[in-house]
């Protein structure tokens, strides 16, 4: 698997646009689950920044 991935990378015969429109279909796609109101990735990245917010705090007392 890491072997075709790392053919992959070092192939450049691809045709660009098509990757690079790739790449922004895929970004987007993060972008828009992580701000929708009814994912559930905002109250788990925001229920992580607490828990590591207070082991922070713990680790300072």
């Amino acid at each position: 698997m890491f072997k075709l991935a790392l053919n992959y990378i070092q192939d450049e015969s691809g045709v660009t646009a098509i990757e690079y429109a790739m790449l922004g279909i895929i970004i987007s796609t993060i972008i828009l689950a992580t701000f929708f109101e009814t994912s559930a990735l905002p109250k788990a990245l925001g229920d992580a920044m607490i828990l590591i917010e207070s082991n922070i705090n713990a680790a300072n007392n």
